[in-house]
């Protein structure tokens, strides 16, 4: 029987098959409609959460295949929806929605760069496996595993973070299970859509999961409040929530779990088979007005650039667009419980209102989906003491800003000479053979790198110093911050001129070879907080540098790439708290694109800080996304102030 297309036909649901292996990306729903049954194709994740029975909407868009005597729809075939509450809730095709990302220069003129982000649910295998390399970034312990693996022959469990080999069947093992996930998270993932070749696809994802079951909230005295979002809210929006543990406690399945911990040795891994067997009948209770982000990882080299606040209000909308996870009820609030967010202000650029501490110490953070919730989020800041006192804000900069120059940085008349000697006297007879060819005995050379020079660096200016190669911008950078440091190394001071520098300058500097930050076999956090003087703000600066990761905060300067060095570098000079900071081949280890971006921030950084900078670069990219207040040029002796 042909069924017609394009027009919505009322059907049920007679039956769902999620596969036990690759159930999160493999999933088929047979549907009754027009007295005939045909089985749609779509992510297990999606099809776990409907139940025979219940009520849908179908629109076909191309005709069902024959397969095995079946009718079937494969995944781009339909549209689909669940009837709820007498509502029509959209769950197939999955969503998706494209973002442009602006990053403009530091003083906002014009786009630096552009991320072209397609935000969409993870529905296929590849989409699970970029997450788990991803959520190798989450964790800050070599030893930690992320994923649990199963054998498609046999059904055995094992843990790694790439798939491994059935020891008894010798086939790889396909990806079962995301560590600390649970069966109803639902990811979104953040694909490029245009980028390089060597850039990653997936460069983010989000992961929402039901509101936890019971949250407590620690109050000053220590005592703990318990069921406090029952106190503000109405209980139905947080319950039924996923919660196999309540299930867990019964005896059986209390014996089950010993039987399988027997049988792999492994706590997780008996978790992992025990939870499989009891969230079918976990899924069918979740029925809330809530949804929570469990999990946010950006790529570590797209860090601290405004994608960590795009993921998260993508995954606004798609909570509220197709009410993530469970589908059912509509959606009031979204919640997320999350230690970093005293470190990272992501959350409350996303919209996100602090509400309390949970029992443990850990923030809660609340986003309003509906009028009635942001009145309710309102009234708790206004009304509760604690709430009061905070007014919805956690995050607090800590870095701020640094005590300006107090005057200009002037330099009148300055000279730099250099002279050495050529005497090829010492070398091995058949070289001085070959230099005498060329004319080369013994001579003098005596010449001027800098004459007469005579420049101003205003407070709070951001100076950028351009040449050729052995121009004279090295030289430059070293006479003012010679003055500054009061050095009498000659290397750092003038021939001829005087250099004015402010009295309450604090330079920092890094030339390479020459003055740069020295790191021994402490952890970069440990490094910087040791500067500083405050883990907080020691998180906060490398944070700036797109160094927010706990793998790089417990990293080694030896453990680190090339570019993440650089940025290391930048991080300790910051923590320094300069208010002069001169850097001599800014972000030359670093590609075209890492270049740009810290660049940006740097720029950034120093306005936002008002610390005033010189620094040397010949990258047009660099020069553009720092947006220097001076532009100078260095040659043949002179330098001069190009003007824009």
């Amino acid at each position: 029987m042909r069924i017609p297309q394009m027009v919505p036909l009322r059907g049920r649901v007679r039956s769902i098959n999620v596969p036990r292996v690759g159930y999160r990306w493999s999933g088929a729903v047979e549907v009754s409609v027009e007295r005939t049954e045909v089985v749609l194709l779509m992510a297990g994740t999606v099809a776990q959460w409907l139940r025979p029975g219940e009520e849908v909407v179908l629109k076909v868009l191309s005709d069902p295949k024959p397969i095995d005597g079946r009718l079937v729809l494969e995944r781009t075939d339909y549209v689909l929806w669940r009837v709820w509450g007498g509502e029509e809730v959209l769950v197939w095709p999955p969503w998706s929605r494209e973002f442009r990302l602006q990053r403009r220069d530091p003083l906002g003129r014009g786009v630096v760069y552009e991320y072209r982000v397609l935000a969409r649910e993870a529905v296929t295998e590849r989409d699970y496996l970029d997450i788990v390399q991803l959520e190798q970034y989450h964790y800050a312990s070599k030893e930690e595993v992320v994923a649990v693996w199963r054998c498609p022959v046999c059904g055995r469990f094992a843990e790694g973070n790439v798939p491994p080999k059935c020891p008894e069947h010798g086939v790889p093992m396909k990806l079962h299970e995301i560590r600390a996930s649970l069966p109803s998270s639902r990811f979104l993932i953040l694909e490029l859509v245009s980028r390089k070749e060597y850039e990653p696809r997936v460069v983010g994802y989000v992961r929402m999961d039901t509101p936890i079951p019971l949250m407590s909230r620690r109050l000053p005295d220590g005592k703990v409040e318990r069921l406090v979002r029952e106190r503000f809210f109405p209980k139905s929006w947080f319950h039924p929530t996923f919660w196999p543990e309540a299930l867990a406690k019964r005896s059986e399945l209390l014996r089950r779990y010993r039987e399988l911990y027997s049988i792999y040795g492994s706590r997780k891994i008996a978790r992992t088979a025990l939870g499989e067997e009891i969230w079918e009948e976990a899924l069918k209770w979740a029925n809330t007005a809530a949804a929570r982000v469990a999990r946010v990882v950006i790529h570590p080299d797209y860090r601290g650039d405004g994608l960590g606040v795009l993921a998260v209000e993508a995954a606004v909308q798609w909570v509220a667009e197709r009410r993530i996870p469970e589908m059912k009820k509509r959606k009031h609030i979204i919640e997320v419980i999350a230690q970093m967010a005293r470190y990272n202000p992501f959350f409350e650029k996303a919209g996100f209102k602090y509400m309390w501490d949970t029992a443990s110490g850990r923030p809660v953070l609340m986003y309003p989906l509906s009028e009635e919730a942001r009145e309710r989020i309102e009234n708790y800041l206004k009304t509760d003491p604690l709430g009061r006192a905070h007014g919805g804000r956690l995050y607090r900069p800590r870095f701020g800003k640094v005590e300006p120059l107090a005057t200009p940085i002037i330099l009148e008349g300055i000279s730099k000479e250099y002279s050495s000697e050529l005497d090829i006297s010492g070398m091995p007879p058949d070289l001085q053979e070959v230099l005498r060819a060329f004319g080369v005995e013994k001579r003098r050379v005596e010449r001027f790198v800098l004459r007469d020079v005579n420049i101003t660096i205003e407070p709070g200016d951001v100076v950028a110093v351009v040449g050729a190669s052995g121009a004279g911008k090295t030289t430059l950078l070293r006479i003012i911050y010679g003055a500054v440091a009061g050095t009498d190394d000659p290397a750092y001071k003038p021939s001829e001129g005087v250099v004015r520098a402010p009295t309450n300058a604090r330079a920092s500097a890094l030339l390479p070879g020459e003055l740069e930050p020295v790191f021994g076999e402490e952890t970069l956090l440990e490094h910087v907080a040791r500067k500083v003087g405050d883990p907080a703000t020691a998180v906060e600066i490398l944070s700036y540098v797109g160094l927010s990761d706990a793998v790089f905060f417990r990293a080694r300067f030896r453990e680190l790439s090339t570019g993440q060095k650089e940025r290391a570098k930048l991080a300790s000079l910051l923590a320094e708290r300069p208010n002069l900071l001169i850097i001599d081949e800014f972000t030359a280890h670093l590609d075209t694109l890492t270049a740009t971006r810290v660049a940006r921030k740097m720029g950034k950084i120093l306005r936002e800080s008002r610390i005033t900078g010189v620094i040397a670069t010949n990258r047009p990219e660099v020069l553009e996304a720092l947006s220097p207040t001076k532009t100078l040029l260095v040659g043949y002796g002179t330098v001069i102030e190009l003007r824009a």
